[in-house]
């Protein structure tokens, strides 16, 4: 038996990023690149390198995403992979991580990583996290997961993993439930295995879908609403207070009624884990159990910004509005 073969598809970010005249690091390197930076790669897996984008992980789209996942599915058969692990930019790479773990469809590990370090500071990540990241893939504990991320020795699901600190290498976490699993002495230990994130349809890119996610605050009172409307936006994803609730001045906005009758509206809860609630207040216009009365659609688990990615790709692939609840649903632990 031979080393399995493992993709490493590049798409830029810190990891891929290098110091440029003036101090600040520009993502340059291919996937070539970072093996030739990590030969040892080689001693564990026989890796197969592939550059699919070198963009600074701000700038990466739903567009990009959807791409990405068409390539691996293409590089995992055309190589005969037995995972693939993706490099990207940590800015979005929980949203990249999560489309990938909405639209991937076979056992076949892909494993997310990505650095806090650019090449050029003392102490790099990068390479470590990479090679954190092929082992995960290589395991046969990985198999059947569908996407994870990777990084400072951490395994996290991506459905539950979220960057938590804007700096350090111990950035992500996932605190719904912590990590899935971790590396001893290079090792992948996989000891809680989650249930697969529902799959959902793939759509047509370019996705003209667009989705707006707003976070509400002390004070609030729904002034952008309006531009919501005007924007033509096909749906709406909210991050509310503590067990998902507006206040009053949202709840009752002209605006929000119109949203409410022609586009999803999604919940989600702005604390750090945990459901919005379906069931414990009411009496006041943004309680959980009056906006649930309204039409407004529980996130469930999911924070705000995956429940925006589930909800583009929901609107682009044409879903119907009940199909689009019942999607929701399947992501929420209450009944």
């Amino acid at each position: 038996m031979g080393l399995p073969r493992i993709g490493i598809a590049a798409c830029g970010g810190t990891i891929a990023a290098t110091a440029s005249g003036d101090g600040t690091a520009t993502p340059r390197l291919g996937a070539a690149d970072l093996l030739d930076a990590a030969p040892w790669l080689r001693d564990i897996s026989d890796p197969q390198a592939r550059t699919v984008m070198t963009k600074a992980s701000p700038d990466i789209t739903v567009d990009d995403a959807l791409r990405l996942c068409a390539e691996l599915v293409d590089f995992v058969r055309d190589e005969r992979l037995d995972g693939v692990v993706v490099t990207s930019g940590t800015d979005t790479l929980e949203e990249v991580a999560f489309t990938l773990d909405l639209l991937w469809d076979a056992d076949v590990p892909v494993v997310v990583t990505g650095a806090i370090r650019n090449a050029s500071k003392p102490g790099a990540d990068g390479p470590a996290n990479l090679t954190a990241a092929v082992a995960t893939a290589a395991s046969p504990a990985a198999r059947g997961l569908g996407a994870l991320l990777v990084m400072n020795d951490q395994i996290h699901a991506a459905r539950y993993a979220r960057k938590g600190n804007s700096g350090n290498v111990a950035a992500f976490v996932s605190p719904t439930i912590g990590p899935v699993g971790y590396l001893a002495e290079g090792v992948p230990v996989i000891p809680m295995r989650v249930s697969r994130t529902p799959r959902v349809e793939t759509p047509a890119v370019p996705v003209t879908a667009r989705v707006a996610l707003l976070t509400t605050f002390m004070g609030d009172d729904g002034a952008l609403l309006p531009a919501v409307v005007a924007g033509g936006f096909a749906g709406l994803v909210v991050g509310g207070f503590g067990g998902g609730h507006l206040p009053a001045a949202v709840a009752e906005h002209p605006a929000f009624e119109e949203l409410l009758a022609t586009v999803p509206v999604v919940l989600a809860s702005r604390a750090n884990s945990g459901e919005p609630l379906r069931a414990t207040y009411s009496g006041f216009a943004g309680s959980e159990t009056e906006l649930a009365r309204r039409g407004v659609i529980s996130a469930g688990s999911l924070d705000a910004p995956k429940a925006r990615v589930l909800l583009t790709l929901l609107t682009a692939a044409g879903q119907s509005p009940d199909g689009v609840r019942a999607t929701f649903r399947r992501f929420s632990a209450l009944p």
